[in-house]
């Protein structure tokens, strides 16, 4: 069963930007795409680098769903469940993320 973890407030993701927070073992990429409080939470680990950098990744649009691209090999990663386009058995963990209270929490 996954519990809620506060990681910090939303106005210190600023928008279309990512940033990486550690939640026990595990280094979460979060990412804020637009103005709102919508927020996602995906792997910090690109699995073709295996390398802790997806959190500087650019977040795009194509065919109306949202992904970052890896800023080290390019392949883009969606933001709603981590699905890899260019790969899909390389896809990474991702996690429910919400925004309560202005604060950002993600479930695992």
């Amino acid at each position: 069963m996954n519990e809620w973890h506060r990681i910090c407030e939303l106005e210190q993701i600023l928008p279309a930007t990512g940033v990486c927070a550690r939640v026990g073992d595990r280094q979460i990429a979060l990412f804020r795409p637009r103005l709102d409080d919508e927020v996602f939470a995906l792997s910090n680990i690109d699995p073709f680098a295996n390398a802790s950098v997806l959190s500087r990744g650019i977040i795009a649009e194509h065919q109306q769903a949202l992904w970052v691209a890896s800023p080290l090999k390019k392949q883009r990663f969606r933001l709603t469940d981590g699905l890899c386009m260019e790969d899909e058995s390389r896809s990474i963990a991702s996690w429910p993320a919400r925004v309560r209270n202005g604060f950002v929490e993600v479930a695992i």
